[in-house]
């Protein structure tokens, strides 16, 4: 199992491009010694990894509702792979609400081209989603759960400005 779990992580997180070239320099930023050094900073997510009672029917949930195509197999097959564009770190409380159910720890957010189209789509296929009825400075939101119920948002982005 360990072997698996790391070859999945290898899959998920093997470079398109060499991004040691890509380290990014923080004015003002030294080390113990005085000397400006490079700050090296994450240049995305490699991959989200969770437990689940039944991988390979939760798998292949997000692909059939959601798009997310499944952990290739052999080095040859490509991963799943998102747009560029925003993405949100957010811790919560412990205690929040926000997320359903008390019990689950994550909420995972995807970003969506067309909120009604989605929506729509997985409520023709049986799923319950919540839209959220106010319109954001951000964009619009939806949410629902996934057959084990851990919690998804979807979020039609748009600038906030923009």
């Amino acid at each position: 199992m360990k072997a698996l779990v790391a070859r999945m992580a290898f899959l998920m997180c093997v470079p398109v491009g060499s991004l040691a070239a890509q380290a990014s320099v923080a004015p003002g930023t030294s080390n113990a010694a005085g000397r400006n050094l490079p700050v090296e900073k994450v240049t995305g997510i490699g991959g989200f990894f969770f437990r689940s009672a039944d991988p390979k029917a939760l798998a292949a949930w997000y692909e059939k509702h959601l798009g997310v195509t499944q952990t290739p197999t052999t080095y040859e097959q490509e991963p799943w792979s998102q747009q560029a564009g925003m993405t949100i770190f957010g811790p919560f409380k412990a205690d929040t609400k926000y997320f359903g159910d008390m019990s689950k720890q994550w909420m995972i957010n995807f970003r969506v081209r067309n909120l009604d189209a989605m929506v729509e789509q997985l409520k023709r296929a049986g799923i319950a989603v919540e839209v959220d009825s106010q319109m954001y400075p951000n964009g619009r939101f939806a949410k629902l759960s996934d057959p084990e119920g851990n919690g998804i948002q979807l979020w039609e982005a748009k600038r906030p400005g923009g």
